[in-house]
């Protein structure tokens, strides 16, 4: 899942290359407005879990609501998608396979109370709302008149 998330990103990110500011900028009535602000949303959880799965630093932006505005320009919004990309696959190829059966206890923002839950059902989670997301943006791009890779899991190369 991790190679996949990073070539779905890949893909999106490659669409939304072929418009211009304004149009990945144009709120498109989805959860976080733009293609812009959904894909800074989408760094931002990434980076909220890996904070909670392996240490790596807390995102800038401090809550859901400031997460669509958290990285302004484009090409950072790349760069630091990119890098968090390589993060995920790093962590997810050195795991140790028995941390998944482990609890994984934090406080939720979102939730506003402690969560307990097992760790392999968390990372489920990580790479279902990035697909969620993707998803979103995969529609806005496509009716902006982009085109962005197959989704399908059979597509990629193995």
């Amino acid at each position: 899942m991790a190679r996949y998330n990073g070539w779905q990103n890949q893909s999106v990110f490659d669409a939304a290359d072929t418009l211009d500011e304004a149009e990945r900028n144009l709120d498109r009535g989805a959860f976080f407005g733009s293609i812009h602000g959904t894909l800074s949303h989408l760094l931002w959880g990434d980076q909220i879990w890996m904070h909670r799965f392996s240490g790596s630093p807390l995102p800038a932006a401090s809550s859901i609501e400031a997460s669509p505005g958290m990285v302004a320009g484009w090409e950072e919004l790349k760069r630091q998608r990119t890098a968090m990309d390589q993060a995920i696959s790093t962590w997810a190829q050195g795991m140790d396979p028995a941390w998944l059966e482990d609890d994984l206890t934090w406080f939720s923002g979102a939730a506003k109370r402690e969560v307990s839950k097992p760790a392999g059902f968390l990372v489920m989670h990580f790479f279902n709302h990035q697909t969620h997301h993707r998803g979103q943006v995969h529609a806005m791009l496509t009716a902006a008149g982009a085109k962005p890779d197959d989704t399908d899991l059979f597509y990629m190369d193995i």
